[in-house]
């Protein structure tokens, strides 16, 4: 695991939305301003554990985003935003999802039956997002080449696992606490 990743989040604000304790980071929320070298550092890590032999890179809105467009840029392949809103586009895929402290539909455009996806966002705390993303598009015949997520938060990896039969690989673990962010391994 990287030392500025790691570093980084243990010098996270955390914040209570609801009695749901969030952190604050750029990766996650692309404030306070990203590091370069950070963002190189979660590059490299997803480039070196990540399968991309996919016919797209998907990222959820809205911090999948800056991370798919390197990607892309580096692997010369198509990405693709999983958006928060619906479209009404011939073939989109209209999901429900859950988070931790909100709840919305998103829409999946451009992926049909065989296409090959490697799905990249920044956390996963209650899977909820993910969860609801990769059983829609194995409903739709979509094949999840891989799922890579630089942070994980709480048990949402083994949710997903759980329910949809695909691995979430993460960089780094974390729990909040007494408004401190943990890291755990």
């Amino acid at each position: 695991m990287g030392d500025k990743l790691r570093e980084s989040l243990e010098n996270s604000p955390v914040v209570d939305r609801g009695g749901y304790q969030y952190f604050i980071h750029p990766l996650t929320d692309g404030i306070p301003q990203m590091d370069p070298d950070l963002l190189e550092e979660v590059l490299d890590w997803m480039l070196d554990v990540g399968d991309f032999s996919c016919d797209i890179i998907l990222a959820p809105e809205s911090m999948g985003i800056p991370l798919a467009v390197p990607l892309s840029l580096r692997l010369g392949k198509p990405y693709s935003v999983i958006r928060k809103r619906t479209y009404g586009l011939e073939g989109e895929i209209v999901l429900d999802q859950a988070t931790g402290y909100s709840k919305s539909q998103m829409s999946i455009n451009g992926v049909g039956e065989g296409c090959r996806v490697t799905i990249v966002d920044d956390v996963v705390s209650t899977g909820g997002t993910l969860d609801a993303i990769i059983r829609k598009l194995q409903e739709a015949g979509a094949e999840i080449v891989d799922v890579l997520v630089p942070i994980n938060k709480s048990t949402g990896t083994e949710i997903v696992l759980r329910d949809t039969g695909i691995r979430v690989k993460t960089m780094v673990s974390v729990t909040v606490k007494d408004g401190r962010v943990i890291v755990t391994d």
